[in-house]
């Protein structure tokens, strides 16, 4: 038994016939890491202490039949921008090294209250956006699969720690794909649940309008255990929705016969997608068809103009939020970061309110679409792992993203892995959408293909 890459589901299930223990789970992830992690630096801080009292208190409650809910006594950990109380939570910034919050994010809390065992911050871009950076108190976040190359980002720590096997679960977050691209270059499973399904309440803020909180796992199963904890209304937070949350795992039935998918072919056969990632993603079509979807093509804009209208409207947010320090304390930046933020100066109102109409124009654009058809699929990812070049090109900044277009429309979204290509070894991803709040579906087809499928069972070796 490989506890490493144990999922959570098979932790309840080995929990509850008393086969494994969370302390001698959490013993063992801790001990991989130490082991590990200093070819990955994919952990900015190990809480060691409070995950041992928290595995032995979950331990003491699971065997005296106490169970919390499906993520009691399951290792996790957070990307350092969700705030934990008493623990340094840094942005993976000199601007937050010594930050120590009084409270800990609403996402935190509800863990807490669920029993999860909190393993450690992870290492992020700085503040979700300026990365990988080489100027910063902590290295960038490599790939498992090869750690010449990077994990993608923002959420980089997250996707590198689950793909590999130092923990079933991480929460990141996602404002232009910032989950769902590490999930993607990681081989591994990330939803961008729809927009105000999770808390985002103690988080430090990207893009007001366009952030979201997630899972990082390496099934659809486990994703729909942690939401089912970490989902719902927040009176708090000004962008929570008060809708029902339904139970995730019962969808998962593995039945999508009937489903109409319509295939965005026009997104990831785009000049300069990997080419092994089209016919990777036509493999994953023959395997839903297989299943007893209905596949059509549906053309959307062009991923130019979902990025476009993405990036006018967070970088005027992301210099309304950083403005102060931009303006005293410009050096404590990292050079990527100062370098994407500071043309938010330039946007002018009237530029603000154009891109709005815009968004709201792309949204209807797919909700459109969705009377149609009960999911989008696409790829995750355009391309493979990038190299772990200081001097590489700035890919985030004059690339379109495949990702982005999902974050416009508030959807939920999740990348899964669909294949590896020849050349590199490295992890190819489909991406699945559906209209919001309907992560239940993205769920099901999500869980229907990997039965069908082993892609997310293959690991990376770094031994």
């Amino acid at each position: 038994m490989d506890i490493a890459f144990l999922t959570i589901a098979e932790l309840n299930r080995l929990y509850d016939q008393r086969e494994l223990s969370p302390v001698e789970v959490t013993r063992a992830l801790l001990d991989r890491i130490g082991k590990l992690d200093h070819r990955l630096h994919s952990f900015i801080r190990l809480t060691e202490e409070v995950a041992l009292a928290e595995a032995k208190a979950a331990e003491s409650e699971l065997l005296a039949g106490r169970r919390r809910g499906p993520m009691h006594g399951i290792p996790y950990a957070l990307k350092d921008i969700v705030e934990t109380a008493g623990i340094p939570t840094t942005g993976h910034s000199k601007l937050r090294q010594h930050h120590v919050p009084e409270r800990d994010a609403e996402v935190t809390r509800r863990l807490k209250a669920g029993g999860g065992i909190l393993i450690g911050k992870l290492a992020t871009w700085e503040f979700a956006l300026g990365g990988p950076s080489y100027d910063l108190p902590w290295p960038p976040a490599r790939n498992p699969w090869d750690p010449d190359r990077l994990p993608g980002g923002s959420s980089s720590g997250a996707g590198a720690a689950v793909g590999a096997g130092f923990v079933p679960a991480a929460i990141g977050t996602d404002t232009g794909g910032s989950i769902r691209g590490p999930a993607a270059l990681c081989g591994i499973a990330g939803i961008k649940p729809t927009y105000g399904r999770v808390s985002r309440r103690g988080v430090f803020p990207n893009t007001f309008t366009m952030d979201h909180i997630g899972p990082l796992t390496r099934s659809a199963e486990d994703i729909a255990l942690m939401l089912q904890v970490i989902a719902g209304f927040d009176p708090e937070d000004s962008g929570s929705e008060d809708c029902p949350v339904p139970d995730y795992r019962a969808a998962l039935d593995g039945n999508i016969r009937g489903l109409r998918l319509g295939l965005v072919e026009n997104w990831h056969t785009s000049p300069g997608a990997h080419p092994d990632l089209a016919p990777a993603i036509d493999a994953a079509v023959e395997v839903l068809r297989g299943l007893g979807a209905a596949i059509e093509p549906v053309t959307l804009s062009s991923l130019r103009d979902y990025t476009d209208c993405k990036t006018t409207i967070s970088i005027a947010e992301l210099f309304a939020i950083h403005e102060h320090d931009l303006r005293t304390r410009p050096q404590d930046f990292g050079r990527i970061l100062r370098n994407r933020v500071l043309p938010g100066a330039l946007i002018r109102a009237e530029d603000y309110v154009q891109a709005q109409r815009w968004r709201s124009e792309l949204a209807r654009e797919q909700a459109l679409v969705l009377k149609r058809v009960d999911a989008f699929i696409t790829a995750g990812a355009l391309n493979v792992a990038d190299p772990a070049d200081p001097n590489g090109p700035d890919r985030v900044s004059t690339s379109p993203s495949i990702t982005m277009p999902f974050s416009v429309g508030g959807l939920p979204a999740l990348c899964v892995p669909c294949g590896f290509s020849r050349a590199e070894g490295l992890p190819l991803s489909l991406q699945i959408a559906a209209a919001p709040f309907a992560e239940a579906t993205v769920l099901r087809i999500t869980h229907a293909y990997q039965q069908a499928t082993d892609w997310h069972q293959r690991h990376p070796n770094l031994s």
